[in-house]
């Protein structure tokens, strides 16, 4: 019955010791910490493969990208198509996850909205960056 008794206390010893060891506090991963640099290199990464730029090959102007605004937890990089319509990416700084709302300026204004009709989509900004 000692013996029992001793087997139990040890096998239940050993699972805690395990499970606690597993419980550790997890620090924020800062080798992913978006930069601006990255932000600008990964949307402009994104914006060449999805969007067909000959089009500005003469005309520069027709198509850019450039910086927008800039908050505590994002980027903020603004595409112009040579279409007119205005791409907005939102880069989490902390996590690389890219919302992207597009406002197509050319679509009928819904009577009283006053608001382009938009589009929103999210990536991975770490998917084009080399």
């Amino acid at each position: 019955m000692m013996m029992k008794c001793f087997s139990f206390t040890f096998v239940f010893a050993a699972l805690f010791l395990c499970s606690c060891r597993n419980h550790h506090v997890q620090t924020e991963d800062t080798s992913k910490t978006i930069t601006e640099e990255m932000a600008f290199e990964g949307v402009s990464n994104y914006c060449h493969e999805e969007y067909d730029w000959s089009v500005a090959k003469d005309n520069p102007g027709m198509m850019y990208l450039q910086m927008g605004e800039e908050s505590d937890s994002t980027y903020q990089v603004v595409f112009r198509s040579y279409t007119g319509a205005i791409v907005h990416f939102y880069v989490n700084k902390a996590s690389g996850i890219t919302r992207i709302e597009e406002e197509a300026p050319f679509v009928p204004v819904e009577e009283g909205d006053g608001v382009y009709p938009s589009s929103a989509e999210t990536i991975d900004l770490f998917d084009y960056l080399e």
